[in-house]
């Protein structure tokens, strides 16, 4: 298989650093994540380029920048950066509801608009979504921003496989179950899932390198558990 350019979110910690580690002795990677620390880290560890950046932003202009002048091109974004916010639903304030929505739903339009010129003729865009963000799924308290963020997420992306469907592009969402990440504590904590995240990193990575020659605007459950 030919050597990629591609960007990941989310990368400090969990799935998203163990898709850079995974993807990186092979291809050009730039990870990116908030903490620089943690980003620079990785950084000597694997050999990938950084760039430290809060999705939150309005302003991608650096972040596109980042790309051109270290990959010069995208052939598969990975979005795994997520936020979550696990609070009782009468308690959540707007500002909560809006930084939920910025961070797993609002930045893939800001991505896919900033980078259209810089996306190759039949790049992958993968959005890593929620197994609670499907409809008929066990939802639970706490969650109802988050859930319906990742809810939001899959419609996304299956509107953009229609938005963009004269170009070769694949837009795909993976509706993960539970994996052990920090951020499957903050939602239940002391639960212990049945895959970890160098497992799922693998399987999200085998998917997002091939599966687009034959899938393209597909939501797909990938889950042993709920949570």
């Amino acid at each position: 298989m030919s050597s990629k350019r591609i960007v990941v979110t989310g990368a400090s910690r969990g799935i998203g650093r163990a898709i850079v580690e995974r993807l990186t002795p092979e291809h050009s990677v730039l990870a990116t994540a908030r903490s620089v620390e943690a980003l620079s880290e990785l950084s000597l560890k694997t050999g990938c380029k950084t760039y430290a950046f809060d999705l939150e932003s309005s302003d991608y202009s650096g972040f596109r920048e980042s790309i051109e002048q270290n990959l010069g091109g995208i052939d598969l974004l990975i979005h795994n950066a997520g936020l979550l916010i696990n609070k009782p639903f009468i308690d959540l304030n707007h500002s909560e509801i809006l930084r939920q929505y910025q961070v797993n739903v609002f930045s893939l339009f800001e991505m896919v608009q900033s980078f259209d010129s810089l996306l190759s003729r039949d790049a992958h865009i993968v959005a890593l979504g929620s197994i609670g963000g499907m409809i008929g799924s066990v939802k639970f308290p706490g969650l109802s921003a988050y859930s319906s963020s990742k809810g939001a997420l899959a419609v996304l992306v299956e509107c953009l496989q229609e938005e963009y469907k004269e170009r070769n592009w694949a837009f795909n969402c993976l509706a993960l179950g539970a994996v052990q990440t920090e951020m499957l504590n903050e939602a239940f904590p002391g639960y212990k899932a049945p895959i970890q995240p160098s497992e799922m990193a693998e399987f999200i990575c085998n998917f997002s390198l091939s599966s687009h020659k034959v899938l393209k605007g597909k939501v797909l459950p990938i889950s042993l558990s709920n949570p």
